[in-house]
């Protein structure tokens, strides 16, 4: 292998690069070393039992299109693995039957497969030229390197694209109860400071929504704990289904929830507040028990992010929840059936 494709290849690899970088230079380098017409990697679909044409580098007439594909039984490589034959400069007599190899008039094609590390089939690395071309072990030794440099970036890129997700799912899990799927605690505080950064830029008010389940304990002390698990479930479903677009639900635990949104005007939020206490009123089934809930304890407040900052906003969220808690007619929960 010549000084100058080491060379080049040490440079390109001493750079970060994504899949698709590597790739492109690793083909322009091919198309010098194998002196063919165009260079390409596909990969293969075997759901699908299709042969795509991934990138491609095309320095003559030949034009091997990216995107291009075509049926992986009728594919020039499929032929190739089969016969275990790398290189061919006699494809129109060797495969009369590929049909998409006459049309492209391939006359030179060579071939080396890309191998995951568990000895799957991931695609192909080829060079083809319309001309005759001899064979030269130097092009075998680069396809077979490139081949093998192109299976570590893809398990690369694969492996970090599992680690982002599972990042993502572990920062979802992160700020969700277990038990309702809204935000947590830590999710609503994150939510709190944003909204309160945007009403400062929009010189709004923010609305804290504190609730408290009245009587909780009563229910979880006769009916267990699955029933309560199940009744703030419930809880946690009826408040998402109500609260307005934009705004967010979430427990802040126990049997507390919030919300949290931008303040409306005077009107509207009465009405807000009434509908989200009718909501939680009613009829609760329990596992085989069945509960008439007369409602929660609210605590409304419009808070000034110019006077007050997200604790003491809460703190007075929670001041005016219990106000109501001790001034509304308390109605305790009653056994159906």
């Amino acid at each position: 292998m010549s000084d100058f494709i080491l060379a080049r290849v040490s440079q390109t690899l001493a750079n970060e690069h994504s899949l698709e970088t590597l790739v492109r230079q690793l083909l322009e380098m091919l198309e010098l070393v194998t002196r063919m017409e165009s260079t390409y990697l596909t990969r293969i679909d075997f759901d699908a039992q299709r042969q795509h044409i991934m990138y491609a580098h095309n320095s003559s007439e030949m034009q091997i299109p990216e995107g291009f594909s075509v049926p992986w039984n009728d594919s020039l490589c499929k032929r190739a693995l089969d016969d275990r034959c790398i290189f061919s400069n006699d494809v129109a007599e060797r495969w009369r039957s590929c049909l998409a190899a006459q049309d492209l008039g391939i006359a030179t094609f060579f071939s080396i497969p890309v191998r995951l590390t568990d000895g799957s089939l991931f695609g192909t690395l080829c060079a083809t030229s319309r001309a005759r071309q001899p064979y030269n072990i130097e092009g075998e030794q680069v396809m077979n390197l490139f081949a093998n440099l192109i299976s570590h970036y893809v398990e690369k890129e694969t492996l970090v694209q599992q680690l982002r997700a599972a990042n993502v799912a572990l920062e979802m899990h992160s700020y969700t109860d277990e038990l309702t799927g809204l935000p947590n605690r830590r999710s609503l505080f994150k939510h709190l400071a944003a909204q309160f950064s945007q009403a400062r830029e929009q010189q709004r008010s923010v609305l804290l929504i504190f609730i408290d389940l009245d009587d909780f304990k009563a229910i979880n002390d006769r009916f267990g704990h699955p029933c309560g698990d199940s009744f703030l479930i419930q809880i946690g479903e009826r408040l998402a289904a109500r609260v307005r677009s934009g705004d967010i639900v979430g427990r802040l635990g126990g049997d507390e929830f919030l919300i949290v949104g931008p303040g409306p005007d005077s009107a509207d939020q009465q009405e807000y507040i009434a509908a989200l206490r009718q909501a939680l009123a009613g009829i609760y089934f329990l596992g085989e028990h069945r509960i008439n809930y007369p409602g929660a304890s609210f605590g409304v407040i419009e808070a000034d992010p110019w006077q007050i900052d997200v604790e003491l906003a809460l703190r007075a969220a929670d001041e005016a929840m219990y106000q109501d808690k001790q001034s509304r007619r308390q109605g305790h929960f009653f056994h159906i059936d």
